[in-house]
């Protein structure tokens, strides 16, 4: 996947100046690495100045859902004002001949819009429940929201309309004139799994874990591509 993808840029902000080749613009390989991660990152100007929050997120294929405390100041400052959420994958690491070489094998997407209030009362329970899913399905297992916990929540939308993706794999790229040299060069993957189950130290004796918690150990926490 080292050809650039033959669909282009939604915007000229969202296109790949450095490392072009490792651009892709079609909206499913942009969702394959929103489908890939775990956490987004929401950068937003506040009257403080700029500041990058860390959210758990979801997607329907046409928006990225994100949610935060109602009480969250940078949260609401970015209602209304243009943002940027990004989401990384690290597959490992790219190890040159020459440290100048040295890399990472990643999957990034980034979404740049307006950010928007989710307040449609059927979208917002909608955009909570796809959050929730987004790692592993436990929204029809759990108690459902109170009013008060939903009174407290906010939650937010990007459009998938202007987003690009970024994805390395491969090699090292080494100088030409490197390859001959007594020097290693190579990969070291990154293989992460989930661990075993660890109950809550209160759990009543007798409950077992929703299948798809049951499922988790063992398996690899972000495919590759």
């Amino acid at each position: 996947m080292n050809d650039a993808s033959e669909a282009a840029p939604a915007s000229d902000r969202v296109r790949l100046r450095r490392g072009a080749k490792h651009g892709r613009y079609d909206r499913q390989e942009v969702i394959s690495v929103l489908d890939g991660g775990l956490l987004a990152h929401l950068g937003v100007n506040t009257p403080q100045g700029p500041v990058v929050i860390p959210m758990a997120y979801g997607h329907d294929g046409d928006r990225l859902y994100l949610h935060g405390a109602a009480a969250n100041a940078a949260l609401r400052a970015a209602i209304g004002e243009d943002a940027c959420a990004t989401v990384t994958v690290v597959d490992g690491l790219l190890m040159g001949r020459s440290s100048f070489h040295n890399g990472m094998r990643y999957r990034s997407a980034v979404v740049r819009g307006i950010v928007q209030a989710v307040d449609d009362e059927a979208e917002r329970m909608r955009a909570l429940h796809i959050i929730t899913d987004h790692v592993v399905e436990n929204w029809a297992t759990g108690r459902p929201p109170t009013a008060t916990e939903l009174r407290r929540t906010l939650v937010v939308a990007l459009d998938l309309t202007e987003s690009s993706a970024k994805i390395r794999t491969g090699d090292p790229s080494d100088e030409p004139g490197d390859v001959e040299t007594d020097h290693w060069a190579g990969a070291v993957p990154i293989v992460a799994a989930w661990g075993p189950l660890e109950p809550a130290a209160n759990l009543r004796p007798g409950i077992a874990p929703p299948d798809p918690i049951a499922a988790l150990p063992g398996r690899s926490v972000a495919p590759p591509p």
